[in-house]
């Protein structure tokens, strides 16, 4: 069956922000309209709907005498990422204390468990770090407050290597993770969005040891 153009879009958006993950595409490097679509394999039209929707979530921009690249980050777009992650994941964390459901809740207790044999490999357990939080979002019954963060998440692919791949925040995040779960268990939605908060605060202090403190 012929894709429709939106679902072609939809892929060539997804396609792009998987190469940015992976460092295909790094940062600052010139993002051709003509090279994409010829390295998707797409007409110009879907390429062209994704890379404006890039554009908006701030992935790619517009560098002079250059053209459309793939955002360098600075410590400043650093900040304001996990600034909005504190706002938005912890107003998640309190909703999801007053909405989840029992099979939300035992969900989010396995991928606790799950992360206790992944600590010492950072891809695996990047992967259910997205799974812990995508639960968590999800558990906030909120489509809204859904749509936001998963714009938002998709921004944090420019940020590189997980901060997970550390020990010390590797044991820490495992511990704080537990925390959030039991106070979303005991329906506490200020103490869920506090840990939170400062869950999502400790995330960025590492990540700025890591970008910025080398």
């Amino acid at each position: 069956m012929k894709q429709t153009p939106p679902v072609r879009a939809q892929l060539a958006y997804e396609r792009l922000v998987a190469g940015i993950q992976a460092g295909q595409l790094t940062a600052g490097s010139r993002v051709r309209e003509a090279d994409v679509a010829e390295w998707l394999q797409m007409s110009r039209t879907p390429v062209r709907e994704a890379m404006r929707r890039l554009e908006a979530e701030g992935m790619l921009s517009h560098s002079p005498h250059v053209g459309v690249v793939v955002t360098e980050i600075d410590a400043e777009m650093v900040t304001e990422l996990y600034a909005m992650r504190e706002v938005l994941e912890g107003s998640a964390a309190g909703l999801a204390a007053q909405h989840a459901s029992e099979a939300e809740i035992h969900m989010l207790q396995q991928v606790v468990k799950a992360e206790k044999g992944l600590l010492r490999d950072p891809d695996l357990l990047m992967r259910h770090n997205r799974e812990f939080h995508d639960i968590i979002y999800r558990s906030a019954h909120n489509r809204y407050l859904l749509k936001s963060l998963n714009a938002l998440h998709d921004s944090l692919v420019l940020l590189g290597k997980t901060t997970l791949s550390s020990r010390t925040r590797a044991d820490t995040s495992h511990a704080e993770h537990g925390a959030i779960v039991k106070a979303i268990i005991a329906r506490d939605q200020p103490l869920a969005e506090k840990l939170m908060r400062a869950h999502i605060r400790g995330a960025y202090h590492e990540r700025l040891n890591m970008l910025f403190m080398k």
